[in-house]
């Protein structure tokens, strides 16, 4: 179905808005305040407001070029294609490279009006100043993606569980039909989580931390650690009271992934789970001693798993985090 996006839409009106007012001022080339306007709508605020100030900035030393090189050198191709080498190395310079396309436009305004005056320099940079206040006009209101990243993170968090579950139904059974696609769906739900946190990100110009975007980051790195986790199920091939443990903790575990930071109090349960492992007999099997030396490994694993959550530590706070 054909459908109109947002930023689209935003592109369209900039632009015939960018001309209406150029040619009703009465400025030549009123067109090109149009181009000025399509090229500084970006996908974020912060993205228009760094396209505007390079592209004013690339149109202001492009005007001071051509003013000088095309009064001493005349108004022909060589003088031309000589500025063009100039220039274009200088915007670098300055790191104003996104305007070379915009004020490479308003150069070619002077060859072919092949005069400099201020009335032409005042018409540049009215179609300019038109141009960019219009692309920013209507980058003011950015649409919120705080509802597609609480969403996201809803998702994620109900793919986490489901991976915990499993690993506590491995353990405790020794065996699953389980497939393991969480585990990658939840790897594309983090990096699709973190690009839109980005861009929330890049909507708030005063904004310097993100919580979904560092939220995303941990839940990336426990990802990691449940990654490294699955080849030691394959491992515990024996039914041991600590294994029938360690599932408990596990389910208990994986009903407990949520956004609030309660990962101290696993860290605690873990912590006398491990030392009630060391007051049990000694394994009196070498396949007895190989599972139980692979559950102590899983729980190291799962130590860190909560650490990495308790680290978590908002520095601000939004309504579904409270």
């Amino acid at each position: 179905m054909f459908k109109i996006g947002y930023r689209t839409l935003k592109t369209a009106l900039g632009a015939a808005l960018a001309i209406a007012i150029a040619q009703w001022i009465g400025l030549d080339f009123y067109a090109s305040a149009g181009i000025i306007a399509v090229l500084c709508i970006q996908k974020t605020k912060k993205q228009s407001f760094q396209m505007s100030w390079e592209r004013l900035l690339a149109c202001l030393i492009g005007l001071a070029f051509a003013a000088v090189l095309f009064e001493i050198a005349g108004y022909n191709p060589v003088a031309l294609g000589l500025l063009l080498l100039m220039f274009i190395p200088t915007t670098l310079v300055v790191n104003a490279q996104a305007g070379i396309v915009t004020s490479t436009v308003i150069i070619l305004h002077i060859y072919t009006l092949q005069a400099v005056s201020v009335p032409i320099i005042f018409n540049e940079l009215a179609l300019i100043v038109i141009g960019i206040g219009c692309a920013l006009l209507m980058n003011v209101y950015m649409p919120s993606v705080e509802t597609e990243l609480a969403k996201q993170q809803q998702e994620l968090e109900n793919k986490f569980r489901k991976i915990l579950h499993e690993f506590a139904v491995y353990v405790r059974e020794g065996d699953s039909d389980w497939t393991g696609k969480e585990i990658t769906e939840a790897a594309d739900i983090v990096d699709t989580g973190k690009n839109t946190a980005l861009q929330n990100l890049e909507n708030h110009v005063l904004r310097y931390e993100d919580l979904f975007y560092h939220y995303f980051k941990m839940r990336e790195k426990q990802l990691d650690i449940l990654e490294r986790i699955m080849p030691l199920l394959a491992s515990v091939d024996t039914r041991v009271r600590q294994g029938e443990m360690t599932a408990e903790f596990l389910e208990n575990l994986s009903q407990a992934v949520h956004p609030e930071n309660t990962a101290h109090l696993f860290i605690d349960e873990l912590e006398e789970l491990q030392a009630s492992f060391k007051e049990m007999p000694l394994p009196a099997t070498r396949e007895e001693f190989e599972t139980r030396s692979t559950l102590l490994h899983l729980i190291r694993e799962l130590e860190q798993y909560l650490v990495i959550k308790r680290q978590f530590k908002p520095k601000r706070e939004y309504t579904m985090f409270r």
